[in-house]
C-alpha cells in the first residue's frame, strides 16, 4: 500500500491524530502507519522499530534551558543586533524561540535566527505545520517571557491598539507572560506625539521597556534618542524579569567594586593598558545590587553601560582609581576585580611622541600604586572582607596563593586567562576561590560571568551570616 487515505473521520479523531502526529514528529499519514503496525503486531511478533521521522519537531524546552523566551524581531536596521541578543540570552540559560515579522525578513533571515537559536524560526501566522493546533498561542503562552527587539513604532502602535494581523502581533495580544520591549527608531519617530501616546499606553498595560539609548542613527547626520539598547542591556533586563525576586541577602551592607582596565598615558594619544572588558566586575555589581547591597562601582574605561541601581564612578588611571576607592570608604566588602596596569610612564609626553632617526624613544616606567594591597593593609578603616582577583596564564594555584599572602587580602578569585580559554573579554569564566587560613581552594565549574557573580555574592552573604562579629556599616 503506497499511500493512505482516510475519510469520514469525525472532528475529534482528526484533532487527536494531528496532535499525536505533532508530538511524535511525524506526518499524520506516518502516524497512521505506526498505529496500524501496532494493531497488526499486538498479539503476535514484537513490533519492529518505527522509522525515524523525516522532520522531527523540536522540544518545547531544551533540557539545559532554565527559561523559555519568545523573541520577536521587528523590522528595523537594529534587527541585526537581535542576532547577538539570541546568543546573549542563551548564555544566560534561556531557550529562545524566534519570530520574525515580514519587515524583519528584509533585514535578517529566518535561517540566521534559526541557526543561532537552535530551533525553527516562525514567520507566518497561517503556517500549516504549526497552526493546526494554534501555534501562535503556544508561542505566546508556552514561554516565561516575550522580548520584542527591535520594537518598532509600527509594532508598538499595533500593540497599543490591540491589533493582531500577523504572527507577531497575534502573539503579543494572546500572551499572558511579561513582555520586554526594546524600542528602536529614528529620533523624530520616537518623539512623535503618536508614539508617545502608544508608549504611555503600553506602560499602563504593564509592558516593560529597556532603552532606547541616545546615539548616532543609521541615517547620515541623524542622532538623538532612538538607538536600540545593546544586547547585553536587553539580556540583563530579561533576566531581571525572569528571575524570581531575590532575597535581600546583602541588604544594609555597603559593597565597593572595581572593574575594567586602567589606561596609563604615554602621550595624548597612546596609553598602556590590558585586555580587560570589565564584564565580570560589572556582573558582580549587578548581582550585589540585586541582593540589596548599597553598591559603588569604580570602573576603568570599558564599553559597558552603567548598571541600574549602582553608583558608578568612571576613572582612567590607577592613581585616579585609588583616589576614588579611598574616597568611597568605609565599606564592608571591597572587591577588586579591576585589572590595574602595574606600570605607568614616569613622565607622559605633553605632545604626541614622533618617530625619530635615533630609533624608538626610551620610556621610563614607574610602578603604579597597588590598590588591593593598600586597602587590605590599612591600619584603620580596613573593610572586614577584602577580595582580590588573580588573572593568570600559568601556575594559577601557586600564583594565587602567593598573591593572597603578599597582598594581605582575605580572598583571591583566581582564573586562567590564557588566550585559549577565551575568558579575557569573553562571557564565561572558571574560577577558584582561595581563602585565607583555608588550605584547599574552592574550585567552581565553568559558568557564565553572570552566574559567577551571583554565586560570589551568595558566598559573601554566607560569610557574613556565619559571623557573629560583623555588623552593617553605619
Amino acid at each position: 500500500m503506497a499511500s493512505l487515505t482516510v475519510r469520514k473521520l469525525d472532528d475529534a479523531i482528526k484533532t487527536a491524530l494531528k496532535l499525536r502526529a505533532a508530538q511524535s514528529g511525524r506526518s499524520v499519514e506516518d502516524e497512521l502507519r505506526v498505529i496500524l503496525r501496532q494493531a497488526a503486531f499486538e498479539d503476535s511478533a514484537p513490533l519492529p522499530p518505527a522509522a525515524a521521522p523525516e522532520t522531527p519537531s523540536p522540544p518545547l524546552q531544551a533540557p539545559e534551558g532554565r527559561y523559555r523566551v519568545t523573541l520577536i524581531i521587528g523590522g528595523g536596521i537594529a534587527a541585526y543586533k537581535a542576532l547577538d541578543l539570541i546568543r546573549r540570552l542563551k548564555e544566560c540559560g534561556c531557550e529562545v524561540r524566534c519570530v520574525l515579522t515580514r519587515a524583519a525578513e528584509r533585514f535578517v533571515t529566518a535561517l540566521s535566527a534559526s541557526a543561532l537559536a537552535g530551533s525553527p524560526c516562525h514567520t507566518d501566522l497561517f503556517d500549516p505545520t504549526s497552526e493546526f493546533d494554534a501555534g501562535h498561542i503556544r508561542l505566546a503562552r508556552h514561554c516565561d517571557l516575550v522580548v520584542v527587539a527591535p520594537a518598532t513604532a509600527d509594532l508598538m502602535a499595533k500593540m497599543a491598539q490591540g491589533l493582531a494581523d500577523d504572527l507577531a502581533s497575534a502573539i503579543l495580544l494572546a500572551t499572558d507572560k511579561p513582555v520586554l520591549l526594546a524600542p528602536a527608531m529614528n529620533p523624530a519617530m520616537w518623539n512623535n506625539a503618536a508614539t508617545k501616546r502608544n508608549v504611555a499606553q503600553l506602560a499602563r498595560d504593564g509592558r516593560t521597556f529597556v532603552g532606547p539609548n541616545r546615539g548616532e542613527m543609521a541615517e547620515a547626520n541623524e542622532a538623538g534618542i532612538g538607538r536600540m539598547a545593546e544586547p547585553l542591556e536587553i539580556a540583563a533586563g530579561a533576566l531581571t524579569l525572569l528571575q524570581p525576586a531575590q532575597t535581600q541577602i546583602l541588604k544594609g551592607r555597603r559593597v565597593l567594586i572595581t572593574a575594567g582596565p586602567t589606561h596609563e598615558p604615554i602621550d595624548p594619544v597612546r596609553y598602556i593598558a590590558n585586555r580587560s572588558s570589565g564584564k565580570q566586575g560589572y556582573a558582580i555589581a549587578v548581582a550585589a545590587a540585586a541582593a540589596g547591597a548599597d553598591v559603588v562601582l569604580i570602573s576603568g574605561p570599558v564599553n559597558l553601560p552603567d548598571p541600574k541601581g549602582v553608583k558608578t564612578i568612571r576613572v582612567e588611571s590607577a592613581q585616579e582609581m585609588l583616589a576614588a576607592v579611598e574616597a568611597a570608604l568605609p565599606t564592608e566588602v571591597a572587591i577588586f576585580a579591576a585589572a590595574v596596569a602595574d606600570w605607568r610612564v614616569a613622565q607622559a609626553g605633553a605632545q604626541k611622541i614622533k618617530k625619530g632617526k635615533d630609533g624608538a624613544p626610551a620610556l621610563e616606567l614607574v610602578e603604579n600604586p597597588d590598590i588591593l594591597a593598600t586597602i587590605a593593609k590599612r591600619a584603620t578603616g580596613r573593610p572586614p572582607l577584602v577580595i582580590g582577583f588573580a588573572a593568570e596564564t600559568e601556575h594559577v594555584a601557586e600564583n594565587a596563593r602567593a598573591k593572597l599572602a603578599r597582598k594581605g587580602c582575605d580572598w583571591i578569585v583566581a582564573n586562567d586567562v590564557s588566550p585559549a580559554t577565551g575568558i579575557m573579554g569573553g562571557d564565561s569564566n572558571a574560577v577558584q576561590i582561595f581563602i585565607k587560613d583555608q588550605e584547599a581552594p574552592e574550585a567552581w565549574p565553568a559558568m557564565s560571568k553572570t552566574d559567577v557573580a551571583a554565586r560570589l555574592v551568595a558566598r559573601i552573604a554566607d560569610t557574613f551570616s556565619s559571623s557573629t562579629e560583623s555588623t552593617p556599616a553605619s
